[in-house]
C-alpha cells in the first residue's frame, strides 16, 4: 500500500522505515528541511539502535523518501498517518495539539481524493473527531475515514516492538478505515500479533490508560524502595517476590531515580486534564505525578546525605544523563533535576552518558562533560550511576576507584552487588536496600 507519514520524529521515522520494511510504499513529510536533508544524507535526528541501517536499506530497496512537500507525498497514498509532536502545553499541562490540527488543515486543502486518515501521535480522547471535523470542512465532496492507531513503542527497543507488538489498537468509525488499517498490518499476521479494533475515543484513552498505570507501577516500586530502606528489606527482592505474580508481572518493578522521557511525563498530565475537564478526578494518577516529581530531586540529596550531608566544594561524577540506555533523549530525564540539586548543595559536576552529551549539554551547561566514565571520574568524591547503559554494568572498579577522591558509588539503578564494589574498596550507597 501507499503510506504517507506526517512527521520525521521518533514515531513518524521508526513507524515510517518499519512499514517500508513490510514491503509498503513510504513517504515521509517533515517541514523541517534540516531533517528531510539530514535524512538523505542517511543521518538519523535520534539515536535509536539499528534504525539508521533499517531506514539505509528501505531507502536503497526504493520503499522509503523522505520530503518537504505534502502535495505530492499524499497524492495517490492510500493511508497519511500523522505522527508529529504532542507535548504538554504550558500553563496547564495539556497536550498541545496544534502540530495535529495543522497536519489536519493542510491535508483538508490539499488532498484530491478519498483517504483513510490515522491519527498516530498520542492525543487527548475526541482529538480524532477534530481532525474528522477539520477534514469534513475542506474535502471538497471528499469523503474521508479517520481513525486512530496508538503507538506502543519502547525507545531503545522501537524496532523489535513494532514488528513484534503486544498488541495493535485500531479505533475506526466506520468498515474502510478498519479495512485500510487490516491490510497495512497484515504482514504481522504470521507473528500472530493480537488486533483490538474499538471506536476512535477508545483507541485514544487506550494509550493515554497504558502509559499512566505503567507509570504508576514505576511510582509504585520506588516508593517501596523508600519503605525498604527504612525497615531493612531488599526492594530487589520484593520486586521479585510480587513480580512472579502473574497478575502483576516483573517488567516496571526495577526502582530507580523516577520515570522521565518522552511519554510519561506528559501523557499522565494530559491525562489529568482531560479528567479535570470531565470533573472526574483521578486521585492515583495525581499522586504518582506529584510521587515522581518530588523523587527526582530527592535522588540528589540521596547523593548529598552520600556525602556526609555537606556537597560543597565536592566533586560528583554522573554515569548516564539519559532517562533510559539505548536512547539520547533528555526530556524529563531525572538527571537533570538531580543536577540541579547538586549544584544547589554547592557541588561541582562532571558527567558521561554514551549517547546523550550533546543534547544534554546545552540543557545542563555548568556541568563538564568528560569522554568516557574513567574521565569524568577522574578527582570526584563520588560517583553516581543515573542510568543503567550496558556500557556501565561492567566498569572496571579498580580504575574507576584509582582516579577518585573518595570511593563512593550511589548506585541509582541497582546494577551492582555490594559486595563486588566493597572488594575494590567503595562504600555502596543503592535504591531500596538499608545500610551500605
Amino acid at each position: 500500500m501507499k503510506i504517507a507519514m506526517i512527521g520525521t520524529g521518533y514515531v513518524g521515522l521508526v513507524s515510517g522505515a518499519c512499514f517500508s520494511d513490510f514491503g509498503h510504499d513510504v513517504v515521509c513529510v517533515d517541514k523541517d528541511a534540516s531533517k528531510i536533508d539530514a535524512l538523505h544524507a542517511g543521518r538519523m535526528p535520534i539515536y535509536e539502535p539499528g534504525l539508521d541501517a533499517l531506514v539505509a536499506a528501505n531507502v536503497a530497496a526504493g520503499r522509503l523518501s523522505f520530503t518537504t512537500e505534502l502535495a505530492p507525498a499524499v497524492a495517490d497514498a492510500d493511508a497519511v498517518f500523522i505522527a508529529v509532536g504532542t507535548p504538554s502545553r504550558r500553563g496547564d499541562g495539556h497536550a498541545d495539539l496544534s502540530y495535529v490540527f495543522g497536519a489536519a488543515e493542510e491535508l483538508a486543502a490539499t488532498l484530491d481524493h478519498d483517504c483513510v486518515i490515522v491519527t498516530k501521535s498520542t492525543v487527548p480522547v475526541g482529538t480524532g473527531d477534530e481532525v474528522e471535523r477539520i477534514l469534513q470542512g475542506g474535502a471538497q465532496g471528499r469523503t474521508h475515514s479517520v481513525a486512530s492507531n496508538p503507538e506502543f513503542l519502547r525507545e531503545g527497543a522501537a524496532i523489535g516492538d513494532f514488528k513484534r507488538p503486544d498488541r495493535i489498537v485500531i479505533g475506526a468509525e466506520d468498515a474502510r478505515g478498519e479495512a485500510v488499517l487490516r491490510e497495512i498490518y497484515r504482514p504481522l499476521f504470521l507473528n500472530e500479533a493480537p488486533i483490538l479494533v474499538t471506536r476512535r475515543r477508545t483507541a485514544e484513552m487506550i494509550k493515554y490508560a497504558a502509559n499512566a498505570f505503567l507509570a504508576t507501577k514505576i511510582t509504585f516500586i520506588n516508593e517501596i524502595a523508600d519503605l525498604c530502606e527504612a525497615v531493612g528489606a531488599e526492594v530487589q527482592d520484593v520486586a521479585r517476590g510480587i513480580g512472579l505474580d502473574n497478575r502483576i508481572g516483573a517488567k516496571f518493578l526495577h526502582a530507580g531515580p523516577g520515570y522521565g522521557g518522552s511519554c510519561f511525563p506528559k501523557d499522565t498530565l494530559a491525562l489529568l486534564k482531560t479528567a479535570q475537564d470531565n470533573d472526574v478526578p483521578l486521585r492515583l494518577v495525581e499522586a504518582t505525578v506529584q510521587a515522581n516529581d518530588l523523587r527526582k530531586r530527592a535522588m540528589g540529596r540521596k547523593i548529598v546525605t552520600a556525602l556526609g550531608g555537606n556537597a560543597r566544594g565536592k566533586t560528583v561524577a554522573l554515569l548516564g544523563l539519559t532517562f533510559k540506555p539505548n536512547t539520547d533523549d533528555m526530556r524529563d530525564s531525572p538527571s537533570l533535576a538531580i543536577v540541579q540539586t547538586l549544584l544547589d548543595a554547592g557541588a561541582r559536576v562532571t558527567a558521561y552518558d554514551p549517547e546523550g552529551m550533546e543534547i544534554a549539554a546545552p540543557m545542563m551547561p555548568e556541568v563538564e562533560m568528560k569522554a568516557s566514565a574513567y574521565a569524568a571520574v577522574e578527582g570526584a568524591d563520588a560517583v553516581a550511576i543515573v542510568t543503567e547503559w550496558d556500557a556501565f554494568r561492567a566498569l572496571d572498579l579498580a580504575r574507576l576507584g584509582a582516579g577518585m577522591t573518595e570511593k563512593l558509588l550511589v548506585d541509582l539503578r541497582n546494577i551492582y552487588r555490594r559486595d563486588e564494589v566493597a572488594r575494590h574498596g567503595f562504600r555502596h550507597i543503592a535504591i531500596g536496600t538499608s545500610g551500605e
